[in-house]
């Protein structure tokens, strides 16, 4: 509620206290005592936090950005009060009574607006966790001995122990993690290992809590309960990873550790000088007040603000969604940038990439088997039967035009078979054929061939006799060949990380051009790699290595710990989710979950993985803006202080007002918002 009352205040305040300086303006507007009614709730209630921490520093005796905000706008406010209180005086003196209410206000408020955007973008931390604790199950269906007999019972998930049997059917989710004791299905583990094809469970093969179970029923005994089971585990490494992120600092609050100790003593120094040698305490006091005004750090609030407002501005205009400004400005120093396989290089689903028949290429024979194929495969909820159908449907063949099925089958890790036409089609993987004594001789080139290149295969039999073959595979993005080799080119390394096995890790490596992959890596895994990597001396290491790698533990180890390299993290599933937290730059691509977005710091809208090369010049672009900023902030600033002091007052008597002061100050704020607009004018370069 206090925070609404000081916004009203600010809001209602500034236009009534920036437009007395308007001539013309409503001569109430002008009455300091209106002026100073309206100002004082501002700084010292809405305002208060930056007086406390001036005092905090002061108790410590140091000096920060808190000391010249509350200097500033304590002496221009307690200046402007004198000048309310006894105006008779000053115009006794010759001089012109005005207040600097407004310098004050426009001061606070700044401030305050860019602390209220970085709380908000610091809350938003939490919601990756939040997402993360909802993807597990509320109930589990257990086996309970009740009088003596075994009873299904449906419990809160916190009541399941470990040894009890649980019971999970199709399309349900899987409560804790286990081993399954009866029964078989396929199970859905993209959340953990970024594998888009669900994964065959039989007898003795572990399960993990809050995968998707997706066709058959089974049974399996609880291993891993509470903060134990995999999804807890995931949680906590993203807890951890954002507590143990540390603000930068930023380059005005550097500078603000010098010039706030030499402001002051100029400030001591010219009173000084002033009564001494002029033995006028009016005059002294003027040329200390305007040293202090035109010290007063209103264009320091405004440089990267500015300069981030448009920033992100033109992030969102290329399909860019930038967390905050932290983000924003440690994209430009980054080193390594860290890819994940499944959704990110890759579509993430399987698509139909290969299909021959054994009868050739002629159309019509294609056509005639892929309509039998597709008139099975509709039946199944298997992904790659969806796969197969989107694909017939590519060809022009249409859903109701397939034919009716008779004795359809899902065989669970090996097929489906079903009656078309009056033909028994089976369709499913080469063991399967195998067992059913179909001879695949004809197409095992091909089927080789494919499989090499990482894709899976799907054998067509016909009343018995193999007339054909798919290959299935996650096909690549188009764009992603081109975002790495223009990261490349920008000098920094590409490493794929995907929890996905070797064989198809590296045929997708080969195709884009990444030299360096992890695979098989699970969660826990991936942000353990990112913290080595950042520990690497990159300097050192350079681009010398060739050929893919899976040792990560000591092949990699980091020669120089004390060495921190810039590593960002690209991904777009829950797993990925630990490692995007961990990393400098957490990446989410924006087709992906919740949870990794939530877990990140930028977002890539469209998925095109050239956002990321668009993102990090933005990112250059960005941080030159706020550095020649920070220049406009201080130059007119520092070029003042001397004027301020009244070192030209012999000749340029005018020029000892704080008025004076004021407008230097203003005039550097419009340069450094005329500078900041430039950024609209930004370009990717080499991602088109």
């Amino acid at each position: 509620m206090s925070g609404v009352i000081g916004a009203v205040l600010i809001l209602g305040t500034l236009p009534m206290m920036l437009g007395a300086r308007i001539p013309g303006w409503p001569m109430f507007l002008h009455n300091p005592w209106l002026q100073l009614m309206l100002a004082t709730p501002v700084l010292f209630w809405c305002g208060q936090s930056f007086y406390v921490g001036a005092g905090r520093a002061f108790v410590h005796r140091a000096a920060n950005m808190n000391t010249l905000v509350a200097l500033g706008t304590g002496t221009a406010y307690l200046y402007s009060v004198m000048v309310t209180l006894f105006p008779d005086f000053l115009v006794a003196q010759g001089l012109s009574p005005d207040v600097y209410y407004e310098a004050a206000v426009v001061i606070i408020a700044l401030l305050l607006l860019g602390r209220y955007l970085e709380h908000r973008a610091r809350s938003h931390t939490s919601d990756a966790i939040r997402q993360l604790m909802g993807l597990q199950a509320n109930t589990a269906r257990v086996v309970r001995a009740i009088n003596g007999e075994e009873t299904e019972v449906d419990l809160p998930i916190e009541a399941v122990m470990v040894g009890d049997i649980v019971i999970v059917r199709p399309g349900e989710k899987i409560p804790v993690d286990g081993e399954v004791t009866a029964g078989s299905s396929a199970v859905d583990e993209s959340m953990v290992t970024g594998e888009p094809m669900p994964v065959p469970k039989a007898q003795g093969d572990e399960v993990i809590g809050a995968t998707l179970n997706k066709t058959g029923s089974f049974r399996f005994k609880a291993s891993r309960v509470g903060q134990e089971t995999v999804l807890a585990q995931i949680v906590q490494l993203v807890q951890a990873a954002q507590g143990s992120k540390a603000p930068i600092q930023k380059l005005a609050d550097q500078v603000t550790g010098w010039f706030v100790p030499v402001v002051i003593a100029i400030a001591i120094l010219t009173f000084i000088l002033w009564f001494s040698v002029m033995g006028n305490i009016t005059l002294a006091l003027l040329a200390t007040v305007g040293v202090l005004i035109i010290a007063c750090p209103c264009a320091l609030g405004l440089a990267t603000p500015t300069s981030i407002m448009v920033g992100t501005g033109k992030g969102a205009e290329n399909g860019i969604l930038i967390k905050d400004a932290e983000s924003l400005e440690r994209a430009h120093q980054l080193q390594i940038v860290v890819v994940d396989k499944t959704g990110t290089l890759t579509e993430g689903k399987p698509t139909v990439t290969d299909y021959l028949t054994t009868k050739g290429i002629a159309h019509n024979n294609e056509i005639k088997l892929l309509q039998l194929v597709a008139a099975v495969e509709r039946h199944s909820e298997h992904p790659l039967a969806e796969a197969i159908v989107s694909y017939a449907e590519s060809q022009g063949i249409q859903r109701k035009q397939l034919a009716s099925v008779q004795d359809f089958d899902a065989v669970t890790g090996k097929g489906v078979q079903g009656i078309v036409n009056g033909h028994r089609l089976h369709i499913g993987t080469e063991r399967w054929m195998q067992e059913l004594a179909i001879n695949t001789q004809s197409l095992q080139s091909r089927r080789q061939a494919w499989e090499k290149a990482a894709k899976t295969t799907a054998w067509i039999a016909v009343d018995g006799q193999v007339e054909g073959l798919m290959g299935i595979a996650d096909a690549l993005k188009q764009s992603s060949a081109q975002a790495v080799a223009a990261l490349q080119s920008m000098g920094l390394e590409v490493v794929m990380l995907t929890g996905d096995n070797l064989q198809t890790a590296e045929a997708i490596a080969q195709a884009v051009g990444i030299r360096r992959v992890f695979a098989e890596v699970r969660p826990d895994q991936k942000a353990a790699l990112i913290q080595q990597l950042q520990s690497e001396d990159f300097s050192r290491r350079g681009h010398s290595r060739q050929g893919p790698s899976t040792d990560h533990q000591s092949k990699h180890s980091a020669s120089h710990p004390s060495q921190h390299t810039q590593v960002a993290m690209v991904g777009d599933g829950i797993n990925d989710a630990p490692a995007l937290a961990q990393a400098d730059v957490g990446l989410s691509i924006g087709t992906g979950t919740d949870v990794a977005i939530a877990a990140s710091d930028i977002t890539l809208i469209s998925g095109d993985l050239r956002g990321i090369v668009t993102a990090i010049q933005l990112s250059q672009a960005t941080i030159a803006n706020i550095r020649q900023n920070l220049f406009f902030a201080f130059i007119y600033n520092v070029a003042g202080i001397p004027i301020a002091a009244g070192i030209l007052y012999p000749i340029f008597g005018w020029l000892l007002n704080p008025m004076i002061a004021g407008a230097a100050m203003a005039f550097s704020s419009v340069s450094v918002v005329s500078n900041a607009l430039r950024l609209r004018n930004f370009q990717p370069r080499g991602v088109r």
